[in-house]
């Protein structure tokens, strides 16, 4: 005779279910299967970014290097390519989103597992964990939206340049902090 404890999950399944409840149950759990539209349009909204951003690059290069009277300022150049710069950052952020949502729903992603070179991004085990990776990068979104405008700010007074050297301070002690976070 086995006198094995029964687990609780042993003890449910056991259970006898209404046919009703196992229907519903089905369809509550294939219910997760709608995150595909996020991980569809997620990761088609960061490819339409990529290619944003490297038209953009593209676009200056020409600029750059045509020989029209025209040319690009420094601060027009830094201003673009740091723009680009933003959609490669929004787009890895959506990146992130389709992948986690993918793996928390679905399925882990075998074949970036299998090869072993994308493990630590792909590294999500629950909402948090895909929420900070989010948050970070969205930071660094920030954070560079933040000196394009600086950029293209014209200082007239000293008061200015100081909120802008404070600006960028605090920056910088935020940055220490989510480094600090993550050791």
């Amino acid at each position: 005779m086995d006198t094995t404890p029964e687990l609780p999950e042993q003890a449910f399944a056991h259970r006898e279910q209404t046919t009703f409840e196992r229907i519903f149950e089905s369809m509550l759990w294939n219910s997760r299967y709608i995150v595909l539209f996020g991980v569809i349009f997620g990761s088609l909204s960061a490819i339409v970014l990529f290619i944003a951003g490297s038209l953009e690059i593209t676009t200056i290069l020409l600029e750059f290097v045509s020989l029209s009277e025209g040319h690009l300022t420094h601060e027009e150049i830094l201003i673009g390519i740091i723009g680009a710069i933003d959609f490669y950052l929004i787009g890895l952020v959506l990146l992130i989103f389709s992948f986690g949502i993918y793996e928390l729903f679905i399925s882990e992603i075998d074949i970036a597992r299998k090869g072993g070179s994308f493990g630590n991004i792909l590294e999500v085990s629950t909402l948090d964990d895909l929420k900070n990776k989010i948050i970070k990068v969205i930071i660094m979104v920030l954070i560079v939206s933040f000196f394009q405008r600086i950029l293209s700010m014209e200082f007239t007074t000293s008061i200015e340049m100081l909120a802008m050297a404070v600006s960028i301070g605090v920056i910088c002690i935020g940055v220490y902090f989510i480094g600090r976070q993550q050791s």
